[in-house]
């Protein structure tokens, strides 16, 4: 076999030579390891968000490509930050790309960080799978039921390591302090857990206006239906370089329209639904909630069978409330507005507790007892065995080692599906039935064709025997 830096990452992890890897710490990337050991990372999608984790594994890895279909938008902006590889004094410039297909047929290329919208996670990241890459994903992870399946199948039959982008996982004391004094028994007998997430986006009637010369429109769009280009309002006050629009179909309004994403539901419902299940030990099929009861559904815009009546308004719930039923276990909740504010209220028989990213608050924790309770090697534990360190660290950790990342899509899929069916049922304004031993919607047909959607040609899911 050629001995080059590919087959040695992956020999290395099949033997159980994670001591002979380099540390891949930032004096890594300063010239202590060679070139030909580094795990070498392309970053796909790079408004904000992706741009951030393109620089967070600046210092980790190499950055050694870059793509996205708007070249000042996306590519400009990674570059001005000064991301790629250095070899002591110098610096090297990443390869851009407007088409992630050439990124994965490199063979130089290790792992790819995706970071594009919604409606593009599964399909780029599937087709990463079987290139040989492993994959670090943002969340939301899936768009639709059925792309849960997916990527379950995909993670499967590739064996790569695939980390979520939710990182409250790894906010040792907020979230993973909160799912071991759960476990622990701190808080009794769990008996309500709500997720609290703020409200969605409003919009006016958005006007068409002209593709701007950077972005590839056709591409963005993919698998989502095609549609004109809506654009207006001013700049957006999320965007530093001023050039994506207050209101638009694109950029970093996306997560306002089902035809790319999922309203507040997936996007913070994303994370603390995935923190609910983690902390209730809940992260398997058999252990999923099996009714879906609506009690609020407020939208931008008037439905009719599931579908907005007008596709030039923001269509996904504005304010919402879903209450869930497992079959065994406490109720589940989420909800857009609630007095505790957004975070996870954890409601047991011996107290309660309100989680979010700044603070726990709660008598049983401001108590201080947990502490005698809860060791270092819980903290371990709830890593799958790896020593708790950030999320990006971890996933890098694990490529190296082998074993399982703190984040690992196959679990995070089962809180998708608990995102996609709150959304199905503010949608239909009606409650959802959940089957959790053939993972289907029951008795309700128009309910269950949401399942899946069409993609359009050319931008199909990929298929994984």
């Amino acid at each position: 076999m050629k001995y080059n830096r590919r087959n040695f990452l992956k020999t290395a992890v099949s033997l159980g030579l994670a001591s002979v890897m380099p540390s891949y710490t930032v004096h890594a990337q300063n010239g202590k390891a060679p070139v030909s050991e580094r795990i070498r990372t392309a970053c796909v999608g790079l408004g904000p968000q992706g741009n951030g984790n393109a620089h967070g594994f600046n210092g980790i890895s190499d950055i050694a490509a870059l793509c996205d279909v708007d070249t000042i938008y996306g590519l400009q902006r990674a570059l001005n930050g000064k991301i790629g590889r250095r070899e002591g004094d110098k610096y090297f410039q990443p390869d851009t790309y407007k088409d992630y297909r050439r990124i994965l047929e490199r063979d130089d290329i290790d792992m790819v960080s995706i970071g594009t919208p919604d409606h593009w996670h599964t399909k780029i990241a599937v087709e990463a799978m079987q290139a040989g890459k492993h994959v670090f994903c943002e969340k939301p992870l899936t768009l639709t039921l059925e792309e849960n399946e997916l990527i379950r199948k995909a993670c499967a039959k590739y064996g790569k390591v695939f980390q979520v982008g939710t990182m409250q996982r790894a906010m040792k004391n907020q979230f993973a302090t909160a799912a071991l004094m759960v476990r622990k028994g701190i808080l009794g007998k769990i008996q309500r857990v709500t997720c609290i997430t703020d409200g969605g986006r409003e919009s006016p009637v958005i006007a068409p206006a002209p593709v701007p010369e950077s972005l590839d429109w056709e591409m963005w769009q993919g698998q989502a239906p095609a549609q004109e280009f809506l654009a207006g309002g001013g700049p957006n006050r999320f965007d530093p370089l001023k050039i994506a629009p207050q209101y638009s179909r694109h950029h970093l309004t996306f997560r306002w329209w089902f035809e790319y994403s999922g309203g507040k539901i997936t996007d913070w419902g994303a994370h603390h639904v995935d923190c609910a299940l983690w902390i209730l030990d809940r992260q398997t099929p058999d252990k999923m909630p099996i009714s879906y009861h609506l009690e609020e559904a407020v939208f931008n815009v008037d439905y009719r069978g599931g579908m907005p009546v007008q596709n030039n308004i923001y269509n996904t719930p504005v304010r919402f409330r879903v209450s869930m039923k497992f079959a065994d276990g406490p109720d589940l909740i989420v909800t857009s507005h609630a007095k505790d504010g957004n975070g996870i209220l954890i409601e047991g028989t011996k107290g309660r507790i309100h989680v979010n990213r700044a603070r726990i608050a709660g008598k049983p924790y401001e108590s201080g007892e947990w502490k005698d309770l809860i060791t270092e090697d819980d903290y371990t534990a709830l890593y799958h065995g790896k020593p708790f360190e950030g999320h990006k660290s971890n996933f890098l950790r694990c490529i190296r080692e082998g074993g399982k990342p703190v984040s690992n899509a196959v679990e995070n899929t089962y809180s998708m599906e608990i995102c996609h069916l709150c959304n199905l049922a503010c949608r239909l304004n009606r409650d959802i039935q959940w089957d959790t031993r053939t993972g289907r919607i029951v008795g309700d047909e128009l309910a269950a064709s949401f399942f899946s959607r069409e993609q359009r040609k050319g931008y199909e899911l990929p298929k994984v025997d």
